[in-house]
């Protein structure tokens, strides 16, 4: 028997905002836009998707899973867009590493969900 990925489900205290941001951050469509379970898609009917349900009680440690993102273009380009829309940047540790090293920039999502941009790809 073989498994699909499916989707990835976000707890979040206002599924719909949340579920919105990170629309627009993906250019992803909005599969369904119900309170109860905000989903969104890279296409319509295309998975894995991100669905977003709610939790009563706000996000208080460092995510166990986190999405790495890998922008078309520039990373700092694309890091300034997703801080435009209410992104943040977050250091969970990354310091430590020599600069010259760090291919990735950790930022959170307007709830706090870290997820990396990640540089381009290193041969």
């Amino acid at each position: 028997m073989a498994l699909q990925w499916e989707q990835v489900v976000v707890d979040a205290r206002d599924p719909i905002r949340l579920g919105r941001w990170w629309a627009e951050a993906l250019d992803w469509t909005v599969a369904n836009a119900s309170a109860a379970e905000f989903e969104i898609q890279p296409a319509a009917g295309v998975t894995p998707g991100l669905i977003f349900v709610p939790v009563a009680e706000g996000k208080r440690t460092k995510n166990r899973l986190h999405i790495d993102l890998r922008p078309d273009g520039v990373r700092d380009s694309e890091v300034a867009r997703l801080l435009m829309l209410g992104a943040t940047r977050v250091d969970v540790g990354q310091h430590r590493v020599p600069a010259d090293e760090v291919s990735w920039t950790v930022l959170a999502d307007p709830e706090g969900n870290e997820f990396c941009v990640l540089g381009e790809r290193r041969t």
